[in-house]
């Protein structure tokens, strides 16, 4: 259906009878309106929202594990997850809010959280959210040691508690997250349950919910395309929604892309003629569940020379599409201090991560090379081709609260769009055209937070 719009936009809306074009648009328009869906609106309550549990007695159970007792702060609600913690100093809003986080229980290992409280969901002049990396809390609880119940900052407008309440997401304070995380480092990630008020049984194994048996993708992704434009954009990026951050969308629009965003499964590779680069998002899960998009990325990689980019679960998915395999890690990689190297250059950048799942580099194909490697452990942290311009980092160079250390990234890959675009025989204007901008919806369709409890 798109390959044809992208026929018709082309032709001015005059040439167009009038009961074909409103047609089209009842039909386009119909598909984006899911029941339910508030698009990118952040509502006052969600769905899932309870009155504050402050001060109620709370249980963090790990399963074949210790059991913590604490004191609620969040949402009157029992959840279960997959338990990993982060390392990060600053950034929980943007953290709690990351899609790759769907389903996983956050532990913090910094001491004190949510002492400058909760931003407003302001937006910037992209239409994109200047303090979230997505409209709700994406993980499914929170686990710290100390939580500030007095918050001090002049974006603020709720506290930590207040905003996990709204939300529906059950968070727990007064526990030894040192022991916690010694735990995690010696077993690896592992489910865990937070239970409000009595203690949950442990024993009760199928009260714990394994989110790697779920395609989150699939839960967290656009159901329908929409647009960002930006301004005077001299390029038009295809981007795959696999649960992509607002700060990727900033990052591209802000450097002269406008972005159309297609759900995680759309068959890319019959529209990318159209753009003038596709982009492949960061998001949650194991990365095999997304064959379908495994296999639109190795349709167009053969059809197609356009630039193409990954972050993260994007840099996962290109690997699977060029034959390579993913890995679970122990423990996984989360933190806004972790060391990659370029092997291209020899520097190091500080890197932003939050991943589970990693390529094996010795099954990469021979026409691609590793690009970055995690100092730390030394797993892949990306892989670029050795003549085409396709290239993929498994860490996040569109940081959020930082580093910006590795930033430039973008900028390589649109001058990548630059040369591709100074190398066509005959110049295609792809940039989003009037009827396009009126046509698609300007925020993400269909998305909303949900208990992973029933999930396909």
């Amino acid at each position: 259906m798109f390959a044809r719009l992208s026929f018709n936009i082309a032709k001015p809306a005059a040439a167009r009878p009038a009961a074909t074009r409103a047609a089209f648009q009842v039909r386009f328009l119909s598909a984006q309106s899911s029941a339910g869906s508030k698009g990118r609106d952040m509502p006052s309550k969600t769905a899932r929202a309870t009155a504050p549990a402050a001060s109620l007695p709370a249980t963090f159970t790990i399963r074949d594990g210790p059991v913590f007792q604490g004191k609620a702060f969040g949402a009157n609600a029992n959840i279960s997850g997959e338990a990993v913690f982060t390392t990060s100093l600053v950034g929980y809003p943007e953290s709690m809010t990351d899609p790759s986080y769907r389903g996983q229980i956050l532990v913090f290992t910094q001491p004190l959280i949510g002492n400058y409280g909760v931003p407003s969901n302001e937006r910037d002049e992209f239409n994109l959210l200047r303090y979230f990396e997505s409209p709700h809390i994406q993980c499914a609880g929170v686990v710290v040691s100390d939580v500030a119940l007095n918050y001090s900052h002049w974006t603020a407008v709720e506290s930590l508690g207040e905003w996990c309440a709204r939300e529906g997401v059950p968070a727990i304070s007064g526990v030894d997250t040192r022991a916690i995380v010694t735990h995690l480092r010696e077993q690896g990630s592992s489910l865990a349950r937070i239970t409000i008020g009595d203690e949950y049984d442990a024993d009760e194994d199928e009260g714990f919910i394994d989110p790697g048996q779920i395609n989150l993708v699939k839960r967290v992704s656009t159901k329908a395309p929409f647009l960002v434009e930006a301004p005077g954009a001299s390029y038009h990026v295809a981007l795959l929604d696999c649960g992509v951050k607002e700060n990727i969308l900033r990052s591209l629009t802000s450097r002269g892309a406008s972005v159309t965003v297609f759900p995680y499964n759309y068959p890319i590779q019959k529209v990318a003629q159209y753009y003038d680069g596709v982009f492949i998002s960061n998001g949650p899960g194991d990365p095999t569940h997304c064959q379908e998009t495994v296999y639109n990325l190795a349709c167009l990689m053969e059809e197609s020379s356009v630039p193409i980019m990954g972050i993260c679960l994007g840099h996962q998915l290109l690997a699977l599409a060029v034959g390579a395999r993913t890995i679970k890690l122990k423990y996984g990689n989360r933190a806004h201090n972790i060391p990659a190297l370029d092997l291209t250059t020899g520097q190091c950048h500080i890197t932003s991560q939050n991943h589970g799942y990693a390529v094996d580099a010795s099954t990469l194909p021979s026409d691609f090379k590793e690009y970055f490697v995690n100092l730390n452990d030394g797993s892949n942290e990306g892989m670029i081709h050795k003549t085409r311009p396709i290239f993929s980092t498994q860490f996040h160079p569109e940081a959020r609260g930082g580093p910006m250390d590795s930033s430039y990234l973008f900028e390589k890959y649109l001058e990548d769009v630059k040369r591709a675009k100074n190398s066509e025989k005959v110049y295609k204007d792809n940039r989003p055209t009037q009827f396009m901008l009126d046509v698609l919806s300007k925020e993400r369709v269909g998305v909303e937070p949900a208990p992973l409890v029933g999930a396909a």
